[in-house]
């Protein structure tokens, strides 16, 4: 019985490597549970040669050092977008001199300072009360409140009387917050956004403590097109102009394949080269519907610009932020 096994000599039994014939195919196994239960072995096996060949190509470039060959880009949709004529140039004229005459150039040349009215649609159930809640604790200045069968044409000459210089209508369906409407006070413009995967502060793992009262600051990331740059801008004037880095709070909106993914985090340098980030919430995900001229005006409306489903979503790689 010595058949020359690591058990035969005490030592520890050598892994079973599980080998398939070249032609086989796991939708072949008649049984369910055995084809399940194969498809995961040839699933584990696949991870495993895929890290070996990492790790080979790892020491390789680590044993050329210098002479490695420059690392290859992987092809994204991202990467690999088609261009849009609309891209903005910094150095463009006609750019600058646009915004120095639109809506919000009273906001950037500090004539104004940000004063947000956020408000629900009518009636809202508990997750939208707290997720606007915590939207105030993120936004200084802001101030929620509660509409009851109250007209958006009507919300708004008040808001202007008051010296609001933004509006935050947070729609729901089904007792789940899943539409964002901005309007820029008084002339507009407004912005309407799907939103979806809203989590809540206590629904965000390894979160850390409340957030403070110090002014934010606010990166935005890859509002390329001059559609972007004018969500950009409306993003950038719900916050006050000076941060107070002292409360190392962040508000963050990346757009990404026109997705724009809203992140709060607090930073610490723990070191010259570490930096440790806990992230504060809420967070959610916001995908621009439609931009109207103007205040909120659904019946006569002009529209800058409309999502159209069909006629705009040709491409994987055609975005328009």
């Amino acid at each position: 019985g010595g058949g020359g096994s690591a058990a035969g000599h005490g030592g520890p039994p050598a892994p079973e490597r599980v080998l398939f014939p070249p032609t086989f195919s796991v939708s072949e196994i008649k049984n369910k549970q055995r084809r399940h239960f194969m498809f995961l072995r040839w699933k584990q096996q696949q991870r495993k040669e895929k890290l070996a060949a990492k790790k080979k190509r790892r020491k390789e470039r680590e044993a050329l050092g210098d002479k490695a060959p420059p690392k290859a880009i992987p092809k994204t949709i991202e990467n690999q977008r088609i261009y849009d004529e609309t891209t903005v140039d910094p150095n463009d004229e006609e750019v600058a001199f646009d915004e120095a005459t639109d809506e919000f150039a009273p906001y950037f040349n500090r004539q104004t300072v940000p004063k947000i009215l956020i408000t629900t649609s009518d009636r809202p159930r508990g997750r939208t009360v707290r997720f606007c809640e915590q939207l105030s604790t993120v936004i200084p200045n802001s101030h929620v409140y509660y509409r009851r069968g109250l007209a958006l044409k009507r919300i708004i000459p008040q808001c202007i009387a008051r010296d609001f210089t933004d509006l935050i209508v947070v729609n729901e369906d089904r007792k789940i917050p899943n539409g964002m409407l901005v309007c820029h006070l008084p002339d507009g413009p407004t912005a309407h956004f799907r939103m979806s995967s809203v989590r809540l502060r206590k629904e965000i793992k390894r979160k850390g403590k409340e957030p403070t009262e110090h002014i934010p600051e606010v990166i935005l990331n890859n509002f390329t097109t001059r559609l972007g740059h004018s969500i950009g801008r409306m993003f950038a004037s719900l916050f006050p102009h000076d941060p107070q880095f002292i409360g190392r709070q962040v508000a963050t909106f990346h757009n990404q394949r026109d997705y724009i993914f809203f992140r709060f985090h607090r930073y610490i340098f723990k070191s010259e080269k570490k930096v440790g980030i806990q992230e504060l919430g809420p967070r959610f995900t916001l995908k621009l519907r439609s931009l109207q001229k103007g205040t909120f005006d659904s019946k006569f409306g002009e529209y800058e610009w409309i999502h159209k489903r069909r006629e705009m979503d040709t491409s994987r790689r055609k975005f328009h932020l």
